[in-house]
């Protein structure tokens, strides 16, 4: 296994911002295989899924098996194996390329003029500067995402003034998050079909929120709820209510979730600014209304480039064919799983396996079993490789833009990193986790090609 960085983690490594935590619940935020009756809360933060996380690697031996400090910057297909080039001029040779590269993981700093003029700190939340102190501080939010939705409310109570310069106000709602008490966490150990039991609920309970996002009018329904949740937590601040409220169908985006970023925007000492913003000057963010926002520190929590980690490397398939001219017209997989003329390639978290809606480790899981299976099918047969027909990959991405055209994603009246430059979403599976399953539990062999 090759880690471009020097320790485990991915995601759970690198976001080490005040407030990370989870938005899906722990026990089912975690692997089917390997069980913890230990998570201390609903929702884990960020430092206990790291630690879950190295506890996996060294309950299997992973660590072993793991080269660090080793990028990856491209692959060849030479028709009977993968010739593998690393960041520092050196190559490997595999039979299987399988890419887990995922989806979130380069942060998105948006090109605002003047940045480099700034006199402060600057840095995006995946790249959290802890060196830099916000005590009493002037502190800029550029951005609304997840991340900041998280972060600001963990700093507000300590910096001098926050504000946070908002484009698109998202929907964030509450989060039922809570200490799990040792005597429940006993009663997990002690009785593992109670476990079972919770984690089967919890996945239901996600998968019933499906028929909300493929059929708007649910959503919709749905959305009023929210908006009396709203009318009721801005009751005093008519102004400041119209700021945080979108201004389009409820899931159209992601939705968030937090218990502690509305009252944290009602400070005295935040403000949310809603003008755009036009260029940064050495003291502070300038707006369109030409005021100047005076700053000591920016934050950025903008996001992330999604899915561009296997755009910029240069993997080239059969006859030469470059992914990255393939994909200039949009990305796009079989199962988000296997690209047609890429033979024995494969990859996790590819396009169109995110969800809206629940764990993506139900679908990494799904993914790896499809995998295994490729794998086992090419051995029966005695063939060299296995490559997807691009006229089943065809068919299968039509179809699935046909389906997330209908639902609120594509309906919903917003414009989301779940869509690309040309408007379609190469990000979700439109639909319920077991039927991904169901679809990925065994290969078709007539969906591929065998190679000799």
């Amino acid at each position: 296994m090759l880690e471009k960085a020097d320790t485990l983690g991915g995601t759970w490594r690198d976001n080490v911002y005040p407030g990370c935590a989870c938005d899906v619940e722990s026990h089912l935020y975690s692997f089917s295989f390997f069980p913890n009756t230990e998570w201390t809360r609903t929702f884990a933060r960020q430092g206990e899924i790291r630690s879950y996380l190295e506890d996996v690697a060294d309950h299997y031996r992973l660590r072993d098996r793991i080269r660090f400090g080793a990028q990856v910057t491209g692959a060849e297909w030479d028709g009977a194996a993968w010739d593998v080039t690393l960041g520092d001029g050196s190559t490997l040779r595999a039979r299987y390329l399988v890419l887990g590269t995922g989806a979130l993981h380069e942060p998105a700093v948006p090109e605002i003029e003047g940045i480099e003029r700034f006199a402060g700190s600057a840095f995006h939340s995946a790249q959290w500067d802890h060196t830099v102190d916000l005590r009493g501080k002037r502190v800029a939010v550029i951005g609304t995402g997840a991340s900041a939705v998280q972060f600001v409310p963990a700093v507000a109570g300590e910096t001098g003034h926050l504000t946070l310069f908002q484009r698109t106000a998202p929907w964030v709602l509450p989060k039922p998050d809570k200490p799990i008490r040792e005597r429940t966490r006993r009663a997990f150990r002690r009785v593992p079909g109670l476990r079972r039991a919770y984690r089967t609920a919890l996945y239901w309970r996600h998968e019933a929120m499906v028929v909300g996002f493929l059929h708007p009018r649910i959503m919709r329904l749905a959305e009023r709820a929210v908006r009396l949740y709203l009318r009721r937590t801005f009751a005093g601040d008519a102004t400041l209510r119209r700021k945080v409220t979108p201004d389009f169908t409820l899931g159209c985006k992601r939705v968030l979730m937090s218990n502690d970023y509305y009252p944290a925007l009602r400070r005295d000492d935040v403000t949310v600014e809603t003008a755009g913003i036009e260029r940064i000057t050495e003291h502070g963010v300038v707006t369109a209304d030409g005021v100047e926002h005076p700053a000591d520190v920016i934050v950025f929590g903008t996001g992330f480039r999604v899915g561009d980690g296997l755009g910029r490397m240069s993997i080239s398939g059969r006859d030469g064919t470059k992914l990255a001219d393939l994909w200039r017209d949009g990305q796009q997989a079989f199962h988000g799983t296997t690209i047609a003329g890429f033979p024995n390639l494969f990859t996790v978290v590819g396009p169109n396996t995110g969800l809206g809606h629940s764990s993506m480790v139900l679908m990494i899981e799904s993914q790896l079993n499809y995998v295994l299976d490729a794998m086992r099918l090419v051995d029966a047969d005695g063939a060299v490789a296995i490559d997807t027909r691009s006229d089943v990959q065809h068919a299968h991405n039509a179809d699935l833009q046909e389906r997330l055209g209908a639902a609120v994603w594509g309906s919903g009246g917003c414009a989301s990193w779940y869509l690309d430059e040309h408007g379609r979403n190469r990000t979700l599976w439109p639909g319920y986790t077991f039927s991904f399953r169901r679809r990925t539990r065994r290969v078709d062999p007539a969906a591929h090609e065998l190679l000799a």
